[in-house]
């Protein structure tokens, strides 16, 4: 009996040994970065630096994203000005940064978001792109991952469309034959063009941080979203071409041409939201705002009556609304006060001058463009590999703009390639939040069949995307156009 305690135990005790000394060590490096900012004479750009520190830290200490950013920003304040700054900075900046018509689409793209995945509409995707895509090599996962992008151009709920593609793919693809890699690996992928492919909350703070117009960062990430979503679907077709063991054929033979007609009807609601939102924001009908709230208005009817004919209770439908409006409410919060935190952030980085700092050392190393971003890539990929998403992008956002664009990147380029690297950041270990939701699905027997699938086969599914999103992020870098080039089309009509 003892043995046995003691092996069931000691895991966790193992567990919480380490977590009490990253803990620790946390305490000491941040204790070490306040005397260094307060105590010590430092200039200001190494003021600036323990500001970042002070915030990794932080947020290593499982301190939220926005609290950590602010609180690092507020003692860096005060050590860079005094008091009196720091004072006139609180009482102004949540005002300042939050009261801007453009955030007010937050709100409307977490609700449209909650509505449909509540509602059950998400569902429909999975099903019709089977009935299309399932007869190609991988078609059940071509199928997951064009699911995905559909899902990403209607809600922009990473988490959610994972959720939803999850549930209904993993135990279809397992059915199938397919190897649990190909199956989870796909799966999580899909999950990550929900913040690439516009309705996208990312690219909305992201516009918010770097003061840009939303609409036109919202459209910048068109293309190179479907470019990612087919990349992925060319990547699963070559796999399974190239090794058939990996992903039968799926037996279409049941099929009909009237049953694919039917789920392309049954997806009909998705089609008119993402018709609504991309398509009246290129043709100038609406600005973001409008779009979010015209999306979401017809997403509540949609829902409502897609709810209706499953038979629903009207009652059943009132709670259905309260809880995603719960959810918006919470998720509206969280976001803000990023924002505000990114917003004393920044103050904080131009008084240390840690920006221009950067980007002197930038002009005198002589990086060109093409260098400089190749060099992102990599400090993302291990960025990525510890911290948030969001607190990756709006820690580095303050700092990098400006070197960036004194080597001539356009603002919502760097947009697009920080989501992108951000999402490729959700998939990667130790932390991969995307990676750890798979993994949780596919841990239920009713998702794996009965057949247990490790983390470590999920990190082994999701290598090869990541990868083909990394190959995409070099054809962005090397062809820009392929980012502005709809933003510039909708400006010119």
């Amino acid at each position: 009996m003892t043995s046995q305690t003691e092996t069931l135990t000691g895991p966790g005790r193992t567990a919480s040994r380490i977590g009490m000394t990253i803990f620790v060590l946390g305490l000491i490096v941040a204790g070490g970065a306040l005397w260094g900012m307060l105590a010590a004479d430092l200039s200001k750009e190494i003021t600036g630096l323990l500001i970042i520190v002070l915030s990794i830290v932080l947020l290593l200490m499982g301190i939220p994203v926005g609290v950590a950013m602010l609180g690092a920003a507020v003692v860096g304040l005060y050590a860079l000005t005094g008091g009196r700054v720091v004072r006139s900075t609180m009482e102004s900046v949540a005002f300042d940064a939050t009261a801007s018509w453009s955030l007010s689409v937050i709100p409307m793209f977490i609700l449209m978001g909650m509505i449909l995945w509540k509602s059950g509409l998400t569902t429909s995707a999975f099903s019709a792109a089977r009935m299309w895509l399932g007869w190609m090599p991988g078609g059940l996962a071509v199928a997951t991952n064009f699911a995905g992008a559909a899902l990403a151009a209607s809600s922009g709920s990473t988490i959610g469309i994972t959720y939803a593609l999850g549930r209904v793919s993993i135990p279809e693809m397992l059915k199938s034959g397919y190897h649990p890699q190909l199956a989870v690996g796909s799966v999580a992928a899909a999950g990550t063009l929900g913040q690439i492919i516009p309705p996208s909350l990312l690219l909305v703070v992201y516009a918010g941080a770097a003061s840009l117009p939303v609409g036109q960062q919202l459209l910048a990430g068109v293309v190179p979203g479907v470019i990612l979503a087919v990349a992925f679907g060319a990547m699963i077709v070559l796999h399974a071409s190239l090794r058939p063991g990996l992903a039968p054929r799926a037996d279409m033979s049941d099929v009909t041409w009237s049953m694919r007609i039917r789920a392309l009807i049954e997806g009909t609601p998705i089609a008119i939201v993402i018709l609504i939102v991309i398509g009246g924001l290129f043709a100038g009908i609406f600005t973001a705002t409008e779009a979010g709230v015209c999306g979401m208005i017809a997403a509540l009817i949609l829902g409502v009556i897609h709810q209706l004919r499953q038979g629903t209770r009207v009652r059943a439908i009132g709670v259905m609304l309260r809880e995603a409006l719960v959810g918006t409410l919470t998720g509206t919060a969280s976001v803000f006060l990023l924002i505000v935190g990114v917003a004393v952030l920044t103050r904080a980085m131009a008084l240390s001058q840690v920006p221009n700092f950067i980007a002197t050392g930038i002009a005198e190393m002589g990086l060109g463009r093409v260098e400089l971003l190749f060099i992102l890539i990599g400090a993302y990929l291990i960025l990525g590999m510890f911290m948030d998403t969001l607190a990756m992008m709006l820690l580095t956002i303050p700092v990098l703009l400006g070197p960036l664009a004194s080597v001539g990147v356009d603002p919502l380029w760097f947009g697009v390639f920080l989501v992108v690297m951000a999402e490729v950041g959700l998939l990667t270990p130790p932390l991969g939040i995307l990676t750890f939701i798979v993994h949780r699905i596919a841990s239920d027997p009713e998702a794996n069949l009965g057949r247990p699938i490790s983390l470590g086969t999920v990190f082994l599914g999701v290598l090869p995307f990541a990868l083909t999103a990394i190959a995409v992020v070099i054809l962005l870098i090397l062809v820009p156009d392929i980012v502005t080039w709809l933003p510039g089309a909708s400006t010119g009509r």
